[in-house]
């Protein structure tokens, strides 16, 4: 077994291993996400951590780590008596990315429970990582349903496993730590709200601390053992400090003055629901306890809100997480007042005070830096696509989003969960049954029933119970959503900008980008102006960088369709043999007009066609304007197989017409 970073010797990121911390003392926090980008010691600190947590009493040969001293009456392995039990290191228990449900909660023996009637279950890794650490890499490149099922087990502190009528509940509470890189796409609101606490880490820009990274790094990967004996002592110290604050915790006071605190910071900030002020309330109590203190102060209500409110206060997905600290210090200022219960203005924070991770050194981390803010994606400008040309403007600022309802491509295909289109989904409603492909994972009990029925005599059936083989079971097939690839296909060139239509074209874009958060598709985007189209965004699960990139896209120049044509056809090429089942919907945004080479109109329809031929569903969004209209968006979208919409056609209102005219034409093409 391989020996893991000190906890101790990360660097710097104090943020994290702090709310790390504060779960480890009191896991009723919630759990914690981590979002920052590659390389910033996210996984390093989480692992270490793992090597902190004190050792659990368990059952003998129990497989759900039931506590000796208070069993759990329903454990499926039970009943245990009360008494001693064995110790054990805490888990730390990884799920992967791509895990099936089963993996996840547990599968049970549907054979012998309809032929026996017993339950004959296999416990997953939520009976695992009961009493110890749940950690999900890349959590938002998890599949939606997977997400629902661990941090509802992580709100309940138990699993349910439901197989048509047959269930299995057992125990299971851990500390929920995800980590994710936001340029790979974002989590739904709901889900970032179930994380009790976050924290944004990224990788230092000052060189000596990132010297230290390395040569941390560096001894630690020529002599594991040896390097960790060198902090070993730190390491007890932190052991044992948890320890100590969790015997302090039940003894912490939580005051009416810290309460009016948390209540009017949650007010301020105008976070939706309750939970964001009852993690705030634990978050300040394990503070305290972490500090050594049996009251809670003014400043465990700050660091609480730094950490349980930014991920909590988002207003929709192309808002950037964070606090506005000056307003955070005015409302607790005003609300805090005279208070008995904290007579000691200035008391003593504790060895290391609340917000110092406590026990480590004053460093930065390996591969990790300070956790300010991170800069805007595109802040030092985004590279020109080649031949633009005279004539260049500055980047028009989009107009305001406005609401949409879906664009749905036709038919039923079998891509990743979504909310978009039609497809044959893991979850959704029941169509049909088929014969297993490998493991079963949702029973079809009437198909099952159905196929074993006519062999009970000849298999000698003489009892209650129905005899079924393996070849009886039956796979129910279900049809739900998925989320699609939406290619924007822009128009940035001079007759775009000439009529200052490309803050509203942005305006419409965004939306469209909004819906396409909302309905869990990949996004990317292709510009054309000048003499050539770029990739401005590669096909990417980041709703937020496409937005970023459409808000600094020039204008200028020509406009070469035929060549934004083409490039779109090879990204959706490229990204056919990378994810066959994603179906693609292209948008073309421009006002038809092709300029530029020779016969650029015959070469602009000669492109067009080659989508239609393939029956990739697309539609154009018309931006010309004026009184005198040349139809020209609507001949391209008649050449590639798909319809036409003007930029007022396209809010919600009007939206409906256009899903029916792209499924219609769909439909005759095919």
């Amino acid at each position: 077994m391989s020996t893991p970073f000190p906890f101790t010797a990360v660097v710097g990121q104090d943020d994290l291993r702090l709310a790390l911390l504060l779960n480890a003392v009191s896991p009723a926090v919630g759990g914690v996400l981590v979002r920052g980008e590659k390389g910033t010691a996210k996984s390093t600190a989480v692992r270490a951590l793992s090597v902190l947590l004190p050792a659990v009493a368990v059952v003998p040969e129990c497989r759900f780590s039931c506590d000796p001293a208070a069993p759990d009456p329903a454990c499926p392995d039970g009943p245990h008596e009360r008494g001693a039990g064995a110790e054990r290191p805490a888990r730390m228990v990884e799920l992967p990315v791509g895990a099936s449900e089963d993996r996840l909660v547990g599968a049970l023996d549907i054979e012998r429970a309809l032929s026996e009637g017993v339950k004959a279950f296999e416990p997953g890794l939520l009976a695992d990582a009961h009493r110890g650490i749940l950690y999900v890499d890349e959590v938002n490149l998890l599949h939606d349903h997977l997400v629902d099922l661990l941090l509802d087990a992580a709100a309940m502190g138990a699993s349910y496993v439901e197989r048509e009528g047959v269930s299995v509940r057992h125990a299971s509470k851990f500390l929920l730590v995800g980590t994710m890189n936001p340029e790979e796409g974002e989590l739904r609101p709901q889900l970032l709200d179930r994380f009790g606490l976050t924290v944004e880490v990224a990788a230092s820009r000052e060189p000596d601390q990132r010297v230290e990274v390395v040569r941390r790094r560096l001894a630690h990967d020529d002599d594991p053992a040896g390097f960790a004996a060198r902090w070993a002592d730190e390491e007890a110290a932190v052991r044992a400090r948890i320890v100590a604050a969790r015997e302090l915790l039940p003894s912490v006071r939580l005051g009416d003055g810290a309460l009016r605190q948390i209540a009017a910071t949650c007010a301020a900030f105008e976070v939706d629901g309750m939970r964001a002020d009852i993690v705030m309330a634990r978050t300040a109590t394990a503070l305290a306890a972490w500090a050594g203190r049996t009251e809670v102060l003014a400043e465990d209500v700050r660091q609480a809100a730094l950490l349980a409110l930014p991920h909590r206060r988002r207003r929709n997905p192309f808002d950037a997480p964070g606090l506005d600290e000056d307003k955070l210090d005015e409302t607790l200022e005003e609300f805090g007042g005279s208070d008995d219960e904290n007579p000691d203005p200035d008391p003593d924070p504790g060895p290391d005070g609340p917000g110092g991770g406590g026990g480590q050194p004053p460093s930065e981390g390996p591969g990790g830096g300070d956790t300010g803010a991170r800069p805007e994606a595109g802040e030092s400008g985004e590279p020109q696509p080649s031949g633009a040309g005279a004539g260049e403007q500055r980047p028009a600022r989009a107009a305001e989003p406005f609401r949409t309802k879906a664009l749905s491509v036709p038919g039923i295909g079998e891509g990743a969960a979504g909310r978009r289109s039609r497809a044959r989904t893991e979850h959704g409603r029941t169509t049909g049954a088929r014969r297993p492909r490998g493991a079963l994972t949702k029973l079809h009990l009437a198909a099952t029933v159905q196929a074993a029925a006519p062999h009970q005599r000849a298999r000698g059936r003489s009892g209650r119970g129905l005899v079924v083989r393996r070849d009886d079971l039956r796979q129910a097939t279900r049809e739900g959503r998925e989320g699609n690839l939406v290619l924007f296909v822009v128009d940035a060139s001079g007759s775009m900008a000439a009529r200052q239509r490309m803050g509203a074209v942005k305006g419409a874009v965004l939306s469209l980008l909004l819906d396409a958060y909302q309905r869990r598709d990949k996004v990317g985007l292709v510009t054309f102006r000048g003499s050539a189209a770029e990739v401005a965004l590669p096909p990417t699960s980041s709703v937020d960088a496409a937005a970023v990139r459409l808000e600094s896209l020039p204008t200028g120049g020509r406009t070469p369709l035929a060549a934004g044509l083409l490039r779109a056809h090879d990204v959706l090429r490229v990204e056919r043999l990378r994810d066959s089942a994603r179906r693609p919907l292209v948008v073309v945004v421009t006002d038809g007009r092709a300029t530029g080479g020779p016969e650029p109109v015959a070469l602009a329809g000669r492109a067009a066609r080659l989508f239609a031929a393939e029956g990739v569903a697309s539609v154009v969004v018309d931006c010309e304007s004026g009184p005198v209209r040349l139809g020209l968006a609507g001949r391209l979208a008649a050449e590639l197989g798909g319809s036409a919409v003007t930029l007022d056609e396209l809010r919600a209102d009007s939206i409906a017409g256009l899903v029916r005219d792209v499924q219609g034409t769909s439909r005759r093409a095919a």
